[in-house]
């Protein structure tokens, strides 16, 4: 992996070794390799390189190893269809083996100019200067898997793949961006904003997802590239062709991101999605001669599960038996006693450079990439984008679309057959389908336009200052913004969390979750500076460009078969995992169920801090201190674990993160 920087004068100067080496200074704050730096008339490129893949051993940017004369490259970047490139640029035989992703990606600009992002599949962002156009060319990949970060300010243009470098420039002063705060508070989703383009801090921006960037004659073009939409719907001619295909494309996703030197882990849970990667990595890694390390959050010791007798806090009886039927895994149980999400806040905010929203998950997500960097681990596997790809099944949905269509004899037996495994009664599916299928006569509310109980965070008059839930209320934030309203039109509905319009569509509902760069700008934030602080890279085979195209390719009927939800997986895993895990439809894994038991000890100091903050004229501007007051009187002196997930306990967490972060630069 590598940490960019670079300067680029607009006015015919020379790039200032001062600003450069002071943005390289302010980057080992996350990387402690020596910066690679190049100097050649307005451009300054800086780069810090930790190996990863054999081919980056030993490699040097963004002057070493160049494959084109005339171009200098900085890359964090590591490509998964490097047989495919090599086919397409007509890349020797014998340099196959060695040659690094730098090079490939220059070789692919050389052939294809502003074009090579589109060929590329993988996880990257990089910069180009093309010292003969006298140029600038950059992109983040489809699902903006790694972060990139410029401003444009005195004559010049500056990148770097955290925003700490940038606010070390003297021209960039760390105030906040009201606007992005504003949709911060706002949006009760996971993501921060419906810009793909903004951050917290004004006069720093981040190239969107799926874009590339040009920096030429003093003025910069950001331009989409590319789509993760299939050229045509898959017709194959039985099941088990279906699931041969998707073992066979599945396979292949996770071979390419085994690619290291060093040792591979994965995150693994009870369920499908990592189960399915552990079983593929584990059997292709015993080839190799090296074991699958794997890491599990389990509760901490004492926690009485409070969740209702459908889900599981503690998945350790699935996690053991993927992992006896699978083999070739070293697990590992971590409780993380002493750690909670209070214990971890200020700590997240200094790794993000920014607030952040998923705290319940935080102490374990920080937790396994630190241990797994620490044993050696190149790369880290997950599953977290299984849901809307190779593990993708929404019964009742699919059962409420058969209803409507009057396909009874289908729907018929697909209902038995789900009751029996779900081990639900026919009337009580009959009344669900119903309210599904028919909202207006069931009287059910498909949303509105009032904001749900965490957007009320924001206080009444930023709201209204800022016009923030009239701008969410739009939906087409994120399409200006980005210059390209194929991503844009799921924000505003997003941000509401509400399932009105073409959003109750389930299938509607996965395209906007799969192609939002707003979730792929707050995931690839996370994973890279997780990435650079602890040396370990997270990679997602479900969301490999070519698994979502054949995903989104398949028709809905091989993903609910049986009575199955998630048929397709279950079916194609049949070799790789055992059936209380393939076949389990009743008991579903709750993580982060015990994070208030982990903090009850520190909650009185919580709310001592709650009650500053509310008493606090910096940010009496911003959060709503009425709803933070009532919320922790609601709450009281001992939490109960059950309101682990309670909208106002979401509440009381986001506006103590909020809080520190204001505090910082007020």
């Amino acid at each position: 992996m590598s940490a960019l920087a670079g300067i680029v004068r607009f006015d015919g100067g020379e790039a200032q070794a001062a600003d450069g080496e002071r943005m390289m200074d302010a980057m080992a704050h996350y990387v402690a390799d020596d910066a690679r730096t190049w100097r050649g008339g307005p451009a300054f490129l800086g780069c810090r390189i930790r190996w990863i893949t054999p081919e980056s051993v030993g490699e040097r940017m963004p002057d070493g190893g160049s494959a084109v004369e005339g171009l200098r490259i900085v890359a964090d970047a590591i490509l998964d269809n490097r047989g495919e490139l090599f086919a397409k640029l007509e890349v020797p035989a014998g340099r196959r083996e060695m040659i690094t992703d730098g090079e490939l990606i220059v070789l692919a600009y050389r052939r294809w100019g502003r074009l090579a992002p589109s060929h590329l599949i993988g996880d990257f962002a990089f910069m180009i200067w093309d010292e003969t156009r006298r140029e600038l060319f950059g992109a983040r990949d489809l699902f903006g898997s790694r972060s990139l970060y410029y401003h444009i300010g005195a004559g010049r243009l500056a990148f770097a793949t955290t925003m700490t470098p940038l606010l070390a420039l003297p021209d960039t002063d760390g105030r906040l961006d009201e606007a992005w705060l504003a949709e911060f508070m706002a949006i009760p989703e996971m993501f921060e904003s419906t810009d793909p383009g903004a951050t917290p801090y004004v006069g720093i921006r981040q190239v969107p997802p799926g874009h590339a960037v040009v920096f030429a004659d003093g003025r910069a073009r950001i331009e989409s590239y590319g789509s993760i939409e299939p050229t045509e719907p898959l017709r194959l001619g039985s099941d088990g062709e279906y699931e041969e295909a998707m073992r066979d494309i599945f396979g292949e996703a996770v071979r390419a991101r085994l690619r290291t030197h060093r040792e591979v882990a994965a995150t693994l849970s009870g369920g499908l999605d990592s189960g399915a990667v552990a079983g593929f990595a584990a059997r292709e890694l015993q080839r190799e001669g090296k074991t699958l390390q794997a890491y599990s959050s389990v509760p901490s010791s004492g926690f009485a599960d409070w969740t209702p007798g459908h889900a599981a806090a503690d998945e350790r009886p699935y996690i053991a038996a993927t992992v006896r039927h699978v083999g070739n895994i070293e697990a590992s149980y971590m409780d993380f006693e002493g750690i909670s999400p209070l214990t971890e806040v200020d700590e997240w905010i200094d790794l993000l450079e920014s607030p952040y929203k998923f705290f319940e998950n935080s102490y374990w997500l920080k937790g396994i990439h630190e241990r797994a960097g620490s044993r050696g681990a190149g790369i880290l596997l997950t599953g977290a984008r299984g849901n809307f790809t190779v593990s993708w099944g929404p019964a009742l949905d699919y059962y409420a679309q058969l209803l409507k269509r009057m396909k009874w004899m289908r729907l018929s037996r697909e209902l038995r057959m789900f009751g029996a495994n779900k081990g639900i009664g026919r009337r009580r599916l009959l009344s669900t389908l119903g309210k599904l299928a028919f909202p207006a006569l069931s009287g059910a509310r498909r949303g509105g336009d009032e904001p749900d109980l965490p957007a009320m965070l924001i206080h009444p008059d930023f709201a209204q200052r800022t016009g923030v839930f009239a701008k969410l209320r739009g939906g087409d934030g994120g399409a200006g913004a980005a210059g390209n309203g194929r991503y844009g039109q799921g924000f505003g509905r997003g941000a509401r969390g509400g399932r009105s319009g073409a959003a109750a569509d389930p299938f509607a509902v996965r395209r906007e979750k799969l192609a939002s760069l707003a979730a792929a700008n707050k995931n690839g934030a996370t994973a890279t500076k997780l990435s650079l602080r602890y040396g370990v890279w997270e990679r997602d085979p479900t969301c490999d460009l070519r698994v979502v195209r054949f995903c989104l390719s398949v028709p809905v009927e091989q993903y609910v078969r049986d009575g199955m939800d998630r048929a397709l997986i279950r079916r194609a895993t049949k070799s790789v995992l055992p059936d209380e895990v393939r076949l389990n439809q009743r008991i579903r894994g709750v993580q982060g169920a015990d994070w208030i038991y982990r903090a009850a000890p520190m909650w009185p100091r919580l709310l001592d801090e709650l009650r500053r903050l509310c008493d606090d004229s910096a940010v009496a501007g911003y959060l709503h201190v009425d709803r933070i007051r009532a919320a922790a009187a609601g709450i009281g002196r001992e939490p109960r674990p059950e309101l682990a997930f309670h909208p106002e306990m979401r509440l009381l967490l986001r506006s103590v993160i909020l809080y520190r972060f204001i505090k910082r630069h007020a």
